[in-house]
Formats: structure tokens, C-alpha cells, sequence
């Protein structure tokens, strides 16, 4: 019989593609159960339902609306970059280059002489310094000098790198020691090296500053078309004491520490920029000012190997598009000391993604904030050594596609709001986790006692006896709202853990939870409301959870009299023949959890075990195919907001 109606028309209400997740990976073809039938005994007898295939029109919309009007309980001001720049600091505007080339004062670097043709500059030895705003070309070999811009002029002092190699073994071969603004021109064609040593001189014992291969103390602005590449030996490789925007480029850095600085701002407007760096790669570290202290990317092509965290932000990480490669500290296998910071994205206060594609492979968390994280859309696949996405106060999903390859928790926050998406995580503690900032359940390995953080009393069932039965009370803040998308989570330790509670009006949802009995697919204590939706929750039967009986929207329990195997076909349907859910877990289990519209009071529902399957799966649920039926080994008639099966 055909199976997966409701559940085909939420993924193509969802546009969703069955190939995106690399971790429950889509099979077409067949899928059959061979395995030991269950002793389960039906709690009520009907006839034996035909089990002829069925043939069911899919592409129905969507019982579940997922609107504005259902998801009010977890509303909030779109959080969007456009919205989140508006609230810093404006960075300092780019001139259009209308310079005179016959104005151009002409600098020619000779090897350890400098040939100047204009105004502007003075020259000592093999250091060149621009005492004038106005343009300067610059060309040629440097072996141990320096550009110095010290001016205090009103007006735009322009750099126009036209193919040098400047290296300097004692201090910074650019260092921009005053102006208004300072503008790096990358000439068409030209490829430019920049280079310093691994030790500095300072004329007082005190300074400690410049501290990287190409300085500023002012506003700095790099644009053009050219190559530019800086290996920062002693320290960073670029830093600005103030402002510091990338228009445009092919921009290479390998430095010992940080690779891209801007300490009030680092606004990347566009460019291909790789960072090697051995600790933070881009960084804006303002922290006396909370409109400053931010990294805004329009767009670009960013790859950057970090010792220490790949982006990260005194305030906010504002990233509207771009492609991003994103190494840390070895990447998620790697083992690290527990002070060390090593993460994809980093923000002291907000993480705002509107779009882009992100390849993390990181030591530390992929994607984190110490505040909130929105993420409106972009294409993320993320492996870490501890939480794909983690946001200390709340995490939004708008929209994207969300792969998490490994993980220690999926996504963490004490608030999680999940509108639409494509989202498969693989963890081996929880997959989904509520739980504030502190919470000892946000340990990464090695941290804790064992999977699951926080451990119900004495283990087996919730308060109130038959999970699902009791209603809870629940006043404090820690919530899960589940509005719409598809998530697929597989965890070896709580699928969706909520030290809090829990709402869902729609979306799809498939857990394949935990093996062992100190943990449950679903491990919630302040209730769970489902309105709407569809849920498919497979685990152990220790510490097994249902919706709960303020739900107006009935679901399924089925708890066996012992494991059974990976892959072992379970479906539901009704007593008329319709399939209602086809699912062979992926690991060993106990029980499953089943919510769905389709779930009507006074219905009666009828349970087999083993038969085969054909066609599209998700996660071990088949989602558009035929399914044969094998052993029924329970009916009953759904009396009660949660009806179980023993």
C-alpha cells in the first residue's frame, strides 16, 4: 500500500530536497524486515486490514499551517543584517578613485633604495614616508624598508600597490601611523607581497605598536582587482586600530597570530580572501563601545585555517552572503585544551546570516553566539567537536538548509524557534538541546558525566506514570518552538532534550534517539503542546516521552517488550488501509513516538511489524512510496490525546 501522504506534502510544501542531508541519507528502492517478530499484544481486535498496494495522490498541502497567525506564541522582530548594522556604528565610506593620474606622486622601491617622482614624500635610506593625502604609486622590490603614512591632512591618502615585495625583518612594511583615511589600491594584474620578521625593534622598550605586517592606527580601505599577499611573522598579518573595510581583491594572509583585524569594524564587502592564521583569522575586538566590535560580510569567497576561531566579533557577526571555508584548531577530531577558543563563527552578542554557504569544520563550536543567533537562510554543513549552532539566550531558524555531520549537540540555546529550514543533525550527546548558558548539559566531550546532561530522577517514566497522560505547568523561560521546516536529528544521547518545554504547529520532525535507557528520543520537564505537524521519535524505553495531554493534536506510543534491530519496518495505518507512517529506525530501539493530523479521535489504528517498502526514505521514514505489509501485531482505537501500545 501506498504510504506517506501527509508526510510527501510537507516536504514539497517545504521545497525540500531528499538529497540534502548527508547524515539520513535518502535510499530509493526496497527496504524489507526480516527480523524476529515482537511479542506485542494488540489492546483491541479488528479485522485483518488487505494488504494489497494502495495507490495515495501525493502533493496535498499541508494540514499544518505554519502562518504567522500559529506561530505568535513564539514571535519576534525579524532579526535580518539590515537590521543589525542599522544598530552600529556606520563604517567609514569608500571615496571613488577620480584621481588625476598626472597628480600621482610615483614611488619606485630599488632594493634598498627609493626613487620618489611627485610630492609628498620624504625618503630616508630605504623608508619612504607620506607626509600629504593625495595618490602614490607604488612599485617594486623592498628588501628590508618600509612605507610609513604619517600626515594630518584632511583627506584620502590612496596606495596604489603596482606590483611590490616589501619586506621588512625588524617592523611592519606598511605602517600608517596617522591620517584621515588610507586607501590600499590592489592594481589590475599585479601581484603584491608584503612580509615582516619575527622579531621587532621599537625605539621605546614600551611600544607595542605597529604589530603587524601592514598597520594603521586610522580608517583603512583595501579595493581593486589585484593580488595582495601578507605573511605576518611576528604577530598579525593585517590590522586597523580603527575602521577596516575589504572591497574587492585577492587577498592571502599567513600570520602566527590573527590574520584580519579591524578593532572598531572588518566590513568585507566582497573579494576572495584566505587566512592562515595561528590564532583568530577575521577579528574586531572593540570592547568599550557596543556600536563597534563587529564583522559585517556582504559577500566573497572567505577560506581560512585557524589556530583559534575562524570569525569572530566583540558584538556582532552580520553576514548577508558569501562562500565560506572555515578550519579550526585541526577541525572536530581534533582534541583541544578546554580554554583554548576555537570556532567557526564567533559573537560576543549576535549572529545574524541572511544567506551564504558555509563549509565548518571546526574544534570547538561551528556557529556560537554568547547572546542570540537568527539565521534567516544559507546552506551550512557543519562538523564540530562540540555544538553545531549554540547561542547562550536564543537561536532562530527562519529558513536554510542545516547539515550537521558531527557534533557534540546539534543546537543548543535556553531558546530555541525553528520557522522552516531543511535541518539534519548528528550528535553524540543531544541533538537538539534547551538549556540556558550555564547549563551543565552544554558540556562538550569529555565534560560531562555521560550523554544527556541532565538526568531524570530515578530514570523510567516522567512524573504522572503513563508518559503523555499528565499535563504540565511550566512558568519559566527555556522553550522549543517548532513552527515549521524538516528536522532530522540522530543522537546517541536525547534526540530533543528541552530542560523547558515544548510547542509544535507544524513541520516534520524524525528522531532516531538514544540506544540506552538513560536517555529518551524526546527528554522534556516542562510539557509538550503539539498542535500540528508531523512527529516520528524512535528510542530506547527507559526514559521514554510523548507529547503531552495539553496537545490538541493526538499521537501514538508504542513501547516493545524488547529492543529491536536497526532497520526493523514499523508501519501504521488505518483500519481502511491508509498508511500513516512507514519507518525502519536506523538503530536499535524500544519505542516510537507518533504525531500527526491524520491521528483522529475514534479512529482505530492498526500496527505492523516487518513487510518491505519501496521508494523515497528520510532518516529510516519512507516518505513517498508502496509499502507491503508484514505481521499486524497491534489495532486500537485512538481514545486519548497520547494512545500507547505495550
Amino acid at each position: 500500500m501506498k504510504t506517506g501522504k501527509r508526510i510527501a506534502s510537507l516536504l514539497l510544501v517545504g521545497a525540500f530536497a531528499l538529497t540534502a542531508f548527508t547524515a539520513c541519507q535518502s535510499d530509493a528502492g526496497t527496504n524489507s524486515s526480516t527480523s524476529a517478530e515482537p511479542t506485542l499484544i494488540p489492546t483491541d481486535s479488528v479485522a485483518v486490514v488487505d494488504t494489497s498496494s494502495v495507490t495515495i495522490v501525493t502533493g496535498e498541502t499541508a494540514a499544518a499551517d505554519t502562518s504567522a497567525a500559529d506561530t505568535t506564541v513564539a514571535a519576534t522582530e525579524a532579526q535580518t543584517v539590515s537590521v543589525a548594522l542599522a544598530e552600529n556604528k556606520e563604517p567609514h565610506a569608500v571615496a571613488a578613485d577620480t584621481a588625476d593620474a598626472a597628480a600621482t606622486t610615483s614611488i619606485v622601491l630599488n632594493g634598498d633604495s627609493i626613487t620618489v617622482d611627485g610630492s609628498g614624500v620624504t625618503v630616508d635610506g630605504s623608508t619612504a614616508t607620506i607626509t600629504a593625502a593625495g595618490v602614490y604609486d607604488i612599485s617594486g622590490t623592498l628588501a628590508d624598508g618600509q612605507i610609513v603614512v604619517d600626515t594630518e591632512d584632511d583627506g584620502e591618502v590612496r596606495l596604489v600597490l603596482d606590483g611590490v615585495d616589501i619586506s621588512n625583518a625588524s617592523s611592519a612594511p606598511v605602517n600608517i601611523l596617522s591620517a584621515d583615511e588610507t586607501v590600499i589600491v590592489l592594481a589590475d594584474g599585479t601581484d603584491n607581497y608584503l612580509s615582516d620578521g619575527a622579531t621587532y625593534v621599537y625605539a621605546d622598550p614600551e611600544e607595542d605598536e605597529p604589530n603587524a605586517a601592514l598597520f594603521s592606527k586610522d580608517d583603512l580601505t583595501i579595493t581593486g582587482n589585484g593580488s595582495l599577499t601578507v605573511d605576518g611573522n611576528y604577530n598579525d598579518g593585517i590590522t586597523s586600530k580603527d575602521g577596516l573595510v575589504i572591497t574587492s581583491g585577492n587577498i592571502t594572509v599567513n600570520a602566527v597570530d590573527d590574520g584580519i583585524r579591524g578593532k572598531d569594524y572588518l566590513v568585507i564587502e566582497a573579494g576572495n580572501i584566505t587566512v592562515n592564521s595561528g590564532g583568530d583569522g577575521l577579528k574586531s575586538d572593540e570592547d568599550e563601545d557596543a556600536a563597534k566590535g563587529y564583522i559585517a560580510i556582504e559577500s566573497g569567497v572567505i577560506n581560512i585555517t585557524a589556530g583559534g576561531d575562524a570569525i569572530t566579533a566583540e558584538t556582532d557577526v552580520l553576514i548577508s552572503d558569501g562562500q565560506f571555508t572555515l578550519t579550526t584548531a585541526g577541525g572536530s577530531n581534533a582534541a583541544i585544551d578546554e580554554d583554548l577558543s576555537a570556532k567557526g563563527i564567533k559573537a560576543g552578542v549576535s549572529v545574524t546570516i541572511d544567506g551564504g554557504t558555509f563549509n565548518v569544520d571546526a574544534a570547538d563550536d561551528a556557529i556560537h553566539s554568547n547572546d542570540s543567533m537568527t539565521i534567516n537562510n544559507g546552506d551550512f554543513n557543519l562538523a564540530t567537536g562540540d555544538d553545531g549552532m549554540h547561542a547562550d539566550t536564543s537561536l532562530t531558524i527562519n529558513d536554510g538548509k542545516i547539515v550537521v555531520t558531527r557534533s557534540y549537540e546539534g543546537i543548543e540555546s535556553a531558546l530555541i524557534t525553528i520557522n522552516a529550514g531543511d535541518i539534519s543533525l548528528v550528535s553524540s550527546d543531544d541533538g537538539i538541546n534547551v538549556a540556558d548558558g550555564n547549563d551543565g548539559s552544554g558540556m562538550g566531550p569529555g565534560m560531562g558525566t555521560q550523554p544527556g546532561g541532565r538526568q531524570r530522577p530515578g530514570g523510567g517514566t516522567p512524573p504522572g506514570g503513563t508518559p503523555g497522560q499528565q499535563t504540565f505547568t511550566y512558568t519559566g523561560s527555556n522553550y522549543l518552538y517548532i513552527n515549521g521546516g524538516v528536522i532530522v536529528v540522530e543522537a546517541a544521547g536525547d534526540g530533543i532534550d528541552v530542560n523547558g518545554a515544548i510547542e509544535m504547529t507544524g513541520g516534520l520532525v524524525i528522531v532516531n534517539g538514544p540506544t540506552a535507557n538513560n536517555n529518551g528520543a524526546l527528554d522534556y520537564d516542562g510539557g509538550f503542546k503539539i498542535s500540528g505537524g508531523t512527529l516520528v521519535a524512535a528510542g530506547s524505553a527507559g526514559m521514554a516521552q510523548a507529547p503531552d495531554a495539553s496537545s490538541s493534536q493526538n499521537s501514538l506510543m508504542l513501547t516493545f517488550p524488547s529492543a529491536l534491530p536497526a532497520g526493523t519496518l514499523i508501519n501504521i495505518q488505518t483500519a481502511d488501509g491508509e498508511s500513516l507512517m512507514t519507518f525502519a529506525p536506523l538503530k536499535t530501539f524500544q519505542s516510537i513516538v507518533f504525531s500527526s493530523p491524520d491521528l483522529q479521535t475514534g479512529d482505530t489504528v492498526v500496527v505492523y511489524y516487518g513487510g518491505s517498502t519501496t521508494g523515497e526514505t528520510l532518516g529510516g521514514l519512507t516518505i513517498d512510496g508502496t509499502y507491503t505489509p508484514g505481521e499486524q501485531i497491534a489495532s486500537v482505537a485512538i481514545s486519548n490525546v497520547v494512545t500507547t501500545i505495550r
